[in-house]
Formats: C-alpha cells, structure tokens, sequence
C-alpha cells in the first residue's frame, strides 16, 4: 500500500509536472481529437468489444506491476512483441477500413477550390437518376429483389470483374429486366458507373455489422458490406416486403421514398455548377 501511495505522490507531485509551451498545448489538443475520433469511429465496429478486452488486460498488468508480481511481469515482457503482432492480426479488417477512409479524405480539395464558369459537372445524369427510381419502385411494387450499386470516388473493378459485362445505358426497363426471376442475370448485384451498366451477378462482401436487424437477408448485409469498404450507394429491393432502402458510408436507411432515394443519389452525383470564382471553402459555397 505504501509503494502505491508512493507510485501515485511521485507522478501528482508539482515538481515533477513539466513546463509546458503553446505547442504542446497544441499537440495535446490533437492527440485528444484523434483518440476521440478513433473511439467514436470503433464503437459501432466488432473491434469495440476486443478493445474492452485489452484494456481488462492493461488494468491487470498495472496491479501486476504494483503488486510487484514478478512471474507475471516476466510472461508479459516475453510475449509484448509476439502480442503487437497479434493485435495487428486481429485488427486487419478495422485497420484497413480506417486507413482506406484516411486515403479518400481529400484535405486541400475539400478546403480550396478552383472553379470555371459556365460548366455542369456531375458523375451522371439527372435521366440515371430517374431510371434507378423508377426502376426500384417498380421492382418492388412486384416484389421483385434487386441490388443495385452506383460507383462514387472509389472503383469498384475488383467487384466488376466477379460479374458478367453489360455496358449498357440506364435504363429502368433493362434494370427490370435483369433482375426478373428466373432470368440467368437476376442473382447478384449491378454495378452502375456513370450512366452505363457495367456489370450484374456481381458478388459483394456482406457486412458483419452486429447492429443491423437479424430480420434482414444476405441482400441487404451485402448492400451494407459494399457500402462499408467503398464510398458507393446501393439500392435494395427487398423481395419479401417489396421496400426499397438505400446503404451508404456503412449506414443502412430502410424503407425509403421516392423522393429520399432520389436525393441519395443527388448526393452521390456531386452536381454543381462552375461560376468562375475562387471559392476558400468550398462547404460554404454549397
């Protein structure tokens, strides 16, 4: 008890506190928003209850320490190097995921932006937008399952190439079409790039996202897998119940409207027009 009072007076102590300089001050903020941010991030992954794990863990080796057990502290020492490698093992999939939405973060783009005038830029047209639309209600008026992924910032080549090529227009009819039952195309997703259907039977990676409802099939984990390792927008007709919801960024919205999935892919779409001005922040000129 007394080397603990002894352990907790020698790092309370005054003197032993540190001048510190606005810099640090600084760093201090960072280093609280990046743990702040990876906590807020990793609380709805799986990672969250190994995380608790290691932290039960952590506390135990502290009271080792304390206690001086010295067996204990002799295993821990031994097995510190073999324990990194196996957290980085056991964290691959976050790891990646993490690291992945670091590398779509575009900062300078994002904060400055140079425009010219008179131009409409967008990844597809408003028609692909109301073909999707109108091809989703109707599929699921007939209660007819569907998969549909439309590419944002992110390829999506490597999903592309497990399907059959298409290359074809938007078009509600050919969409309809394809995921008719019993056709040979109708198993699997579409992939939309653009305005051209690039691809369908396309197999996704299904999402292990313990809070989604136990209620939903491999359709919509797979739309919601998609939308977690990529930035683009699936659409998912619900062959029981004919609904229509759209996953993006790892978030599903169930039962939507025509009106919400039109203004989904509006945001995927990124349409704007060029008015010839420098534009410092580019959130404000929206």
């Amino acid at each position: 008890m007394e080397q603990l009072v002894s352990l907790v007076e020698k790092y309370i102590s005054f003197e032993s506190i540190p001048k510190m300089s606005i810099v640090d001050y600084i760093e201090i903020l960072i280093i609280t928003f990046v743990v702040y941010t990876f906590m807020a991030w990793i609380k709805d992954t799986r990672a969250w209850s190994l995380l608790r794990g290691i932290v039960v863990i952590i506390l135990f080796i502290m009271a080792a320490y304390i206690l001086q057990m010295t067996t204990i502290l002799w295993l821990v020492r031994n097995m510190l190097n073999v324990a990194i490698m196996a957290l980085v093992v056991i964290f691959q999939p976050e790891l990646r995921k993490a690291l992945d939405i670091l590398g779509r973060k575009s900062i300078f783009a994002s904060a400055i932006n140079f425009s010219s005038a008179g131009n409409v830029k967008e990844r597809f047209s408003d028609r692909t937008i109301n073909e999707i639309v109108k091809a989703s209600f109707e599929m699921g008026r007939a209660k007819t399952g569907a998969l549909i992924v439309v590419a944002h910032n992110d390829s999506l080549s490597e999903y592309v190439r497990t399907g059959i090529e298409i290359d074809s227009t938007v078009s509600n009819q050919l969409l309809i079409n394809i995921f008719e039952h019993n056709t040979p195309l109708h198993d699997g997703a579409v992939i939309i790039d653009g305005n051209r259907i690039v691809s369908a039977t396309c197999y996704l990676p299904l999402s292990d996202n313990m809070a989604l409802s136990k209620e939903l099939g491999t359709r919509h984990r797979a739309g919601v897998g998609i939308s977690e390792v990529t930035d683009s927008l699936t659409v998912i007709v619900s062959e029981e119940t004919g609904r229509v919801s759209v996953a993006i960024d790892g978030e599903l919205f169930r039962n939507v409207d025509a009106d919400m999935l039109r203004e989904k892919l509006a945001f995927v779409q990124e349409k704007t027009t060029d008015d010839r001005k420098f534009k410092l922040w580019k959130g404000r000129s929206k």
